[in-house]
């Protein structure tokens, strides 16, 4: 990691060990539809160790120049209709299957994202969602233990929650890359993340 100021940052992501993409793939649900490349998880679970040497390496070099290959990130898209009523068929949403490789690819980079948020504390310690030892259990404790604290100091508990529909659809991409910068993700990294949207 290269260093400016008091904050490190993500500049270039370390290598890709052989264990790490055995891992990830060895976690692959081996009855998943293949991608557009007609490569399913099952496949590369059978080949994998045929596989490994230039899988490594390709994964190396992506994060070496912040180059995804294009055809990873093709996709292969599957509308979702509504089934109320079979009379009208409603579109109400999409599928989108990626290639095995791009979601290997994708998990690398969330794990290098992910430590580092955690090792400089930048995400709110109430975001409970999507992080390691975190989950709805935990946050569903913390309220609990929030209503009877609340309750012994006789004070009264209001709930407020809310559900949004479509909560990743309404992610602006350029907000989300100006965040990822003023974070400290930055560099190859950045130029990584900004490849995928476009």
């Amino acid at each position: 990691m290269s260093c400016t100021g008091e904050r490190q940052y993500v500049g270039y992501c370390k290598p890709v060990s052989p264990e790490k993409i055995i891992d990830i793939v060895s976690n692959f649900k081996a009855n998943k539809s293949p991608g557009p490349d007609k490569i399913g998880p099952r496949l590369v679970k059978i080949i994998l160790h045929d596989i490994l040497d230039p899988l490594q390496y390709i994964c190396n070099l992506s994060f070496e120049t912040g180059v995804v290959p294009s055809k990873l990130i093709i996709s292969k898209v599957i509308p979702a209709y509504k089934k109320a009523n079979k009379m009208f068929l409603e579109i109400i949403g999409q599928y989108i299957i990626l290639s095995v490789f791009d979601k290997l690819l994708e998990k690398l980079m969330y794990f290098r994202i992910s430590d580092f948020l955690e090792k400089h504390y930048i995400l709110y310690k109430y975001q409970f969602g999507f992080r390691k030892y975190h989950s709805i259990s935990i946050a569903l404790i913390d309220m609990i233990d929030n209503i009877y604290d609340n309750m012994d100091k006789k004070n009264a508990t209001i709930g407020v929650f809310l559900d949004l529909q479509k909560a990743f659809d309404t992610v602006d991409h350029e907000i989300l890359l100006y965040k990822m910068y003023l974070y400290g993700i930055r560099g190859i990294v950045l130029h990584m993340v900004q490849g995928l949207y476009d």
